[in-house]
């Protein structure tokens, strides 16, 4: 199962209701993935800072007086919004690898969800429209995001097992199928410099397209060469900096619908997903070919 929403926005006056959209689209596909759920939000960013989102269990103790034990690790300023369980974590650019690194000594407990300068990820265990108001998503404003709800039909339901899995700057990706030659591409990938925080194959497909694009492939190359490289079904929506993508399998079993308009593209795993967006009614909609990437930059 599990349901995949994303909308790309062309408009920048759609901007400030990207996550009121988001969180319609997400809400609606409940029923294919009822047990946890996760969004990815690209906002503008400030210029000259990084972006690091943060998740913990017991965030009353790990979030305490961490920005100003960060500001004393990296000897810059470092500024923290708390959102439930997870906290954005504002530090300049070039110093995020080292805040990144005094935060593993720091609180080893809390897991990274999202390193970038526009990206923000956010995802627990819960019905999506819990998860959704459990981080205010309807009031977030961006240029585009992703969505997935997750039923967890062959592993624990756990925060770290939900979609989506960012690992790469800016980068993301969700997944609604499974892969057969996971545990061989992860070996290549560590063999390569990737670490992994799960045993999700979504994961291991999120870092097989952040390698390629490190390696110098633009978005819409990195997922043209997992159609050689990665074995299984699946339908993949990946997010980057500037870019959105989407590409399915050959056989192409899992659902997938497509919209497109002046103002955006969406995309969700069935079309009542897409109904309650703008201008639906005239958009060019289709069904993504299989084994053909489908990908929009800014």
């Amino acid at each position: 199962m599990c349901g995949i929403v994303g909308l790309f926005l062309k408009d920048p006056k759609l901007e400030p209701q990207l996550g009121a959209m988001l969180t319609d689209m997400l809400i609606t596909m409940t029923d294919r993935g009822p047990d946890s759920a996760g969004i990815a939000i690209y906002g503008g960013g400030k210029d000259g800072l990084g972006k690091i989102t943060i998740q913990s269990a017991n965030p009353e103790k790990d979030f305490k007086n961490l920005d100003g034990d960060l500001h004393d690790a990296i000897g810059q300023p470092v500024t923290m919004l708390v959102k439930s369980t997870h906290a954005v974590l504002e530090v300049p650019l070039g110093q995020v690898e080292a805040a990144r690194s005094a935060l593993a000594q720091l609180r080893p407990a809390v897991k990274v969800m999202s390193v970038g300068d526009s990206i923000e990820i956010f995802k627990e265990v819960g019905l999506p429209k819990d998860v959704a108001a459990r981080f205010e998503v309807s009031k977030m404003k961006g240029t585009h995001g992703i969505g997935h709800t997750r039923m967890a039909t062959e592993s624990a339901v756990t925060t770290m097992g939900a979609h989506p899995f960012s690992t790469g700057m800016d980068q993301c990706l969700v997944h609604n199928g499974s892969l057969s030659n996971h545990n061989g591409l992860r070996r290549e990938l560590i063999r390569l410099g990737k670490t992994f925080e799960t045993q999700n194959d979504t994961e291991v497909a999120a870092a097989y397209v952040s390698q390629k694009l490190e390696e110098g492939q633009n978005l819409g190359q990195a997922l043209e060469s997992g159609l050689d490289d990665l074995d299984g079904f699946y339908t993949f929506v990946v997010g980057t900096h500037n870019g959105f993508g989407v590409v399915r399998d050959p056989i192409a079993c899992k659902p997938a619908v497509m919209a497109e308009t002046d103002q955006y593209v969406a995309f969700g795993s069935e079309y009542r997903a897409l109904v309650n967006l703008p201008g639906i009614e005239d958009a060019r909609v289709w069904e993504p070919e299989p084994a053909t990437v489908y990908f929009w930059e800014r």
